[in-house]
């Protein structure tokens, strides 16, 4: 029995991975509560293992007085150096008294109690090695669900995904291999409770670290994450080394690393977006797809509010379906987003007209050129472009909007699609509708005479 105990607790601690020490010291602390509960005694025993014979020894250990008044701890002089010639009092002395069926005792109490200890010992390495992880994302595989949780194993023990961390638009099936965000760990008598989640935002910047290697590096940095779980997200990035596109390098070649993302997450749309210092820009990103022309920010008591221009057949785009791409914006930037359209710049006395006419000292502001833009057409049928006033339009044009485009130094004026009316971009003066197709008319000529 001495051999094969010393050589059972050695195994155990070899195939649990746990040191032997610890093993042996929960060996040593069950086998001193069954000697005090078989003799009903509070004697201070000490268990002793010899690990080169593997012989256990029980050991009381009394201090040596010359009048005992508890016979549990101490022993007087006399009886003292029967065991240790030459004891004397205030000397602590050392007595075996291991019971003849001590080896048997021991058998059970490792069958009964060492294993309970090494579970609890398991789950404090388990509580400690999970600890470290919480934040990142794990690779887990479903053992059970329901409608109030789903139980996920993730290797060396489970975790649970209550009902509230769970995308509603996802199903989850027994066997299904997942990944989730481990969000909290808590030390539970019963063991370590893992909780993890698939809706926080935290996994969307997890898994870009993981795709693109610029994130990794440091070159690209994730700035803000707005989410809505399971049907889209907005990722603002910004380059932290010159020559590196941010949103491209999230993307990748064909939209490759930005795909691997929406698989994971089972087709929830991803937009990155540009992050910039600058605020209006800022917003005017994180309404994209739509292109606002111009941005106005102020405050509406302690609310920040950013009032957004968009041309008119992008209304839709930049609402979103039942508001979600502002809602999104507006979690992504912090500020309220107003979205107006261009019909708005008519409003004579609304707050964006007054912050526009005072930044540009009466005049509408310019909203830098991209293609064709919005202009509203004054009362005296004028409208401005770059600081300089054009007009004056038809009568059925007043105080409507106009789209306005430059082309080779000529302002082209178009209402519906069509174009209404033309002016020269450094005079002003009018210029006739037809002077375009006249130059047509003498490039084809020759050609026809040719032929």
């Amino acid at each position: 029995m001495k051999g094969e105990l010393y050589t059972a607790i050695a195994q155990i601690a070899a195939e649990r991975g746990i040191p032997r020490d610890a093993v042996l010291a929960s060996v040593q602390e069950a086998l001193t509560s069954v000697y005090k509960k078989n003799t009903g005694s509070e004697e201070d025993v000490r268990i002793e293992l010899d690990s080169a014979s593997g012989e256990m020894q029980v050991i009381v250990v009394k201090t040596v007085v010359t009048s005992v008044e508890n016979r549990d701890l101490e022993m007087a002089v006399e009886e003292a150096q029967i065991h240790v010639p030459g004891a004397e009092p205030g000397d602590v002395v050392k007595i075996q008294r291991t019971p003849e069926n001590f080896g048997r005792i021991a058998a059970q109490t490792v069958k009964q109690v060492v294993h309970s200890r090494i579970r609890d010992f398991e789950r404090e390495n388990i509580f400690r090695e999970y600890q470290d992880k919480e934040g990142e994302v794990l690779n887990g595989v479903v053992q059970r669900a329901d409608s109030r949780a789903v139980i996920i194993e993730l290797g060396k023990a489970e975790a649970v995904m209550p009902a509230r961390e769970q995308v509603p638009s996802e199903r989850y099936r027994t066997n299904q291999r997942i990944k989730v965000l481990l969000t909290e760990v808590n030390s539970h008598s019963r063991g370590p409770q893992l909780i993890v989640s698939r809706s926080d935002a935290r996994m969307i910047r997890r898994l870009f670290e993981q795709e693109v290697p610029e994130i990794q590096s440091g070159a690209v940095e994730i700035m803000e994450i707005a989410r809505e779980p399971g049907l889209r997200s907005k990722v603002a990035v910004a380059a932290r080394q010159e020559k590196v596109d941010p949103v491209g390098s999230c993307v990748g070649v064909r939209g490759v690393r930005i795909q691997n993302i929406v698989n994971e997450l089972y087709g929830e749309k991803i937009d990155v977006i540009e992050w910039s210092p600058d605020t209006a820009s800022f917003i005017s990103n994180a309404l994209s797809p739509a292109k606002p022309t111009n941005v106005s920010l102020g405050e509406d008591g302690d609310q920040r509010v950013a009032t957004v221009i968009v041309p008119t057949d992008q209304m839709s785009l930049a609402i979103g379906k039942e508001g979600q791409n502002a809602r999104l914006a507006f979690k992504l930037t912090g500020w309220r987003i107003d979205i107006k359209g261009p019909e708005s710049l008519l409003e004579d006395g609304g707050e964006f007209f007054r912050s526009a006419s005072e930044s540009s000292g009466g005049m509408m502001p310019d909203f830098g050129w991209q293609g064709r833009q919005p202009r509203a057409v004054q009362a005296d049928g004028t409208f401005t472009v770059t600081s300089k006033t054009y007009g004056p339009l038809a009568e059925d044009l007043v105080r409507k909007q106009v789209d306005v485009d430059i082309q080779q130094g000529v302002v082209e004026v178009f209402y519906e699609r069509e174009l209404r009316a033309r002016f020269d971009q450094e005079t002003g003066d009018e210029l006739n509708l037809d002077d375009d197709m006249r130059v047509a008319a003498v490039s084809v000529a020759p050609q026809q005479e040719e032929e």
